[in-house]
């Protein structure tokens, strides 16, 4: 809801002043890095002891379903993630630790604290975060392998 009421009053302050928004992830095409909705993520068990096993283990689950991933973090997104200019490739997932080049970035207070939460960069700037966070969590809590309710929920919301 919080969410909601931010994006609804910056756009009506542009409207106020008569500028545009747009969450586009590139809305200047050239050659830049583009617009990302990056994402926090931490669960309980990523923040206890052990928790870095636990992260290391979602970076696992989150390869395998990256491309379940993608559908739904963004329209034009391949816009963005191009793998240049601190964007990871769009084909292939990919973690490391500090990496902003990654799809997944490990920060290091985490490493060196072996607990704590990662970063999911591959969002773009109009994702629906509600869809991003129901897909981390279906990943990487529930361990869902191959369903892909979400997904297909919203490729039927998208034709409407």
């Amino acid at each position: 809801m919080r969410e909601f009421f931010i994006l609804n009053f910056l756009c009506r302050v542009c409207e106020e002043f008569d500028v545009d928004v747009t969450f586009d992830p590139k809305p200047v095409k050239g050659d830049w890095n583009g617009s990302g909705c990056h994402t926090n993520f931490s669960f309980e068990s990523t923040r206890n002891d052990g928790g870095y096993d636990v992260i290391m283990e979602a970076m696992d689950l989150l390869d395998k379903r990256h491309a379940a991933h993608i559908t739904v973090y963004g329209t034009e997104n391949e816009l963005r993630l191009t793998g240049n200019h601190e964007t990871a490739s769009i084909d292939k997932f990919s973690y490391g630790v500090a990496s902003r080049g990654a799809s997944a970035r490990i920060p290091t207070k985490t490493v060196l604290d072996k607990k704590g939460y990662f970063e999911d960069r591959r969002p773009s700037a109009n994702c629906d975060s509600y869809l991003v966070g129901a897909m981390l969590c279906d990943t990487t809590i529930l361990k869902v392998k191959h369903g892909d309710e979400i997904v297909q929920a919203y490729n039927t919301f998208m034709k409407q």
